[in-house]
């Protein structure tokens, strides 16, 4: 049926060349939430340059310390986000595996319980979309989804991640992603 809503949750939104001169210029988004309210998700390709350690005043396990921060968005840059993971997690609510949390007192409680299979990442801000926004964003081709994986969400080379999967795409999207950064000096 035309127009039924499709959840967009455990997707990625890449820019898709369209965003240029905006904060979203580039960059790679989970979407976390997705449903008829709207849309929540965290850029995953924005360091801050910061370490956790000197950012939150809390008393954090030293396995955290010195992880950088993440800038999840442009919304509430206040706000603390986490995406989680561990081998064997029965309770998950984004992929297979992967968690998002946003209580202090749950992510002091991963560090002191930290496995060495469980990943974590940490973000200030989100993003988010009005009802109806997202799905007129991406009618309007700003976006390009692509299917999460935990490989994806945790890459460690977070500056190449935009061009890395848009390679991966291939066709149209190797061309977007061979772009200059900008178009003037092509």
């Amino acid at each position: 049926m035309a127009g039924e809503f499709k959840s967009l949750k455990g997707y990625l939104l890449l820019d898709s060349g369209m965003l240029r001169g905006s904060f979203f210029h580039r960059t790679v988004v989970l979407i976390c939430e997705h449903d008829q309210n709207g849309a929540f998700g965290l850029v995953l390709n924005r360091a801050t340059n910061n370490l956790l350690g000197d950012m939150l005043v809390a008393n954090l396990p030293d396995s955290f310390k010195n992880q950088p921060l993440y800038l999840g968005g442009p919304v509430q840059p206040s706000a603390l986000s986490f995406l989680y993971t561990d081998d064997f997690s029965p309770d998950t609510n984004i992929l297979p595996n992967l968690s998002l949390g946003h209580s202090l007192d749950t992510l002091i409680e991963l560090g002191e319980n930290l496995s060495p299979n469980r990943k974590i990442r940490v973000f200030a801000g989100y993003s988010g979309w009005s009802p109806g926004q997202l799905d007129n964003e991406i009618r309007h081709h700003a976006w390009i989804t692509h299917p999460a994986s935990i490989d994806l969400v945790f890459e460690e080379n977070i500056d190449q991640l935009w061009r890395s999967i848009m390679l991966k795409k291939g066709g149209f999207y190797k061309l977007i992603a061979d772009a200059p950064e900008d178009p003037s000096v092509n």
